[in-house]
C-alpha cells in the first residue's frame, strides 16, 4: 500500500509541470454582463503571463449553453489532456476584483495549496458568504475580511485547482457523453435523485450542487491525501478561502451586484 502511495505522489502531484501553467474555464450560456467582462478583461496580468503575441502558460476553455456540471467537466478534460498544472473556474456571474490574478498568481508560486477560492455572497439580500464548515448548517461567516479561511466547502465562481486532483479524479471517473456529444470524464456532477421509501411508505428526493458535491467527493475519496498533499489533507477543513479576494455576485438581468453596496 505504501508503495501505491509513493507512486501516485510521483505521478499526480510531483509530476514534472508543462508549460501549460493556467487554464481557466468559464462555464456560460453565452450571456455575459459588461461589468464581468470589464472586470474580467481589465486584470493585472502578473509578469511573465504573457510575450508579445504568445501566450505563456495561459489560455482559456468557455463551453457555452452546458449545465454547469457538463460544463465542468469539458473544462476539466481539457486541463487533463492538455497537461496544464492548474485550472481557475471563473464563472459568468462572478466579478473578480482587479488584482485577483497578481494573489492567484502567488499561490501558483508557492504550490503549497491545492485548493483556492475568492470570496463571494449569494445573490440576495441579506446576503450571506459563500462558506461552509460542516453540512446542513448555513454558511460560515466568524471571519473578518482579510482573513484566510479553512472550510470544508467551497464554491466553483472563481475557483483555483491544482491539476494533480483532477488528474486523479478523473482517472478514476466514468466516461459520460454531455448532450453536445463529447465524451468525458464524470469528474463533476449535480446531484438529483428520488427514490421510494417502503418503510415509511413516502417518495424521496434529494438534490445539491455540484460545487458540495466535488468537495465531498474529494474529502470522502481522500484525493488530496492519495495526489501527495499529505499535509493539507490532515486539516479538518482542506479549502482554503482568500477574504483578500473579494469577488461580486451579479445578477445577469438586473446589473445588481452581491453584496449590494459592496464589502465593508
Amino acid at each position: 500500500m505504501k508503495g501505491k502511495q509513493n507512486e501516485c505522489i510521483t505521478i499526480y502531484k510531483n509530476r514534472k509541470p508543462s508549460h501549460n501553467r493556467l487554464l481557466i474555464g468559464t462555464p456560460t450560456l453565452g450571456i455575459v454582463r459588461m461589468e464581468w467582462t470589464q472586470a474580467r478583461y481589465a486584470q493585472v496580468i502578473p509578469p511573465n503571463w504573457m510575450a508579445a503575441h504568445s501566450s505563456v502558460g495561459f489560455s482559456h476553455n468557455i463551453p457555452l449553453g452546458h449545465l454547469v456540471a457538463d460544463a465542468q467537466n469539458i473544462i476539466v478534460n481539457t486541463a487533463v489532456r492538455d497537461n496544464y498544472e492548474w485550472l481557475l473556474l471563473h464563472e459568468d456571474d462572478v466579478v473578480l476584483p482587479v488584482d485577483a490574478f497578481i494573489r492567484l498568481n502567488e499561490y501558483m508560486k508557492k504550490r503549497d495549496i491545492p485548493v483556492v477560492s475568492g470570496l463571494y455572497c449569494l445573490k440576495a439580500s441579506p446576503t450571506e458568504p459563500l462558506v461552509y464548515r460542516g453540512r446542513g448548517n448555513s454558511s460560515y461567516s466568524k471571519f473578518k475580511m482579510g482573513d484566510l479561511v479553512w472550510c470544508d466547502g467551497v464554491p466553483t465562481g472563481c475557483l483555483l485547482i491544482h491539476c494533480s486532483l483532477l488528474r486523479l479524479m478523473s482517472d478514476e471517473s466514468p466516461d459520460y457523453q454531455t448532450p453536445s456529444g463529447q465524451i468525458v470524464k464524470r469528474v463533476f456532477e449535480t446531484p438529483a435523485k428520488a427514490w421510494f421509501d417502503p418503510e415509511h411508505m413516502t417518495l424521496q428526493q434529494a438534490s445539491g450542487t455540484s460545487d458540495i458535491y466535488w468537495c465531498d467527493r474529494v474529502m470522502k475519496e481522500k484525493v488530496l491525501e492519495r495526489a501527495g498533499w499529505k499535509r493539507i489533507a490532515k486539516r479538518k477543513w482542506p479549502f482554503l478561502v482568500d477574504t483578500n479576494i473579494k469577488c461580486l455576485h451579479i445578477d445577469l438581468n438586473t446589473g445588481t451586484t452581491y453584496p449590494i453596496g459592496g464589502y465593508k
